[in-house]
């Protein structure tokens, strides 16, 4: 029996929007499978992009996201890569290594988009899963 067919997956288990992190993880499995590792991020994001459209995914690139912070209002002060089907926060990142300060962005992305879902994506790794972190807050 191979061995994924033992994992639980994440659209059978009850994780909030499993079935929709799939969705998103298969999509960017297939842009790593035709493109590899190496290239710069836009064209990651501007080929996932289209998998995702391919696929029929509904999403929203560079969505801006306001700070209010004691009063000062900072409009449009961060940009998340992609908000998908209004529910999942996608960071996608063309690094050689993660670093801890990824997850932290996308964690502080989550907190201020009001989002509980978040997934990060670092294409630059050689094997692609190795690059998935999924967060929820």
């Amino acid at each position: 029996m191979d061995a994924t067919q033992n994992r639980p997956s994440l659209a059978n288990s009850k994780l909030i929007h499993g079935e929709l992190s799939e969705k998103i993880i298969a999509a960017a499995i297939e842009v790593h499978r035709r493109l590899g590792p190496g290239l710069m991020e836009s064209i990651y994001e501007q080929c996932f992009c289209h998998e995702l459209q391919i696929r029929k995914i509904p999403f929203q690139r560079q969505v801006p996201i306001d700070i209010d912070y004691k009063g000062l209002f900072i409009e449009s002060a961060l940009r998340p890569d992609l908000i998908v089907d209004d529910k999942i926060v996608v960071e996608l990142k063309s690094a050689e290594q993660n670093h801890p300060v990824f997850e932290a962005q996308l964690m502080t992305y989550l907190k201020l988009s009001n989002k509980r879902v978040g997934l990060l994506i670092n294409f630059g790794l050689p094997v692609l899963k190795q690059g998935v972190v999924r967060r929820v807050i």
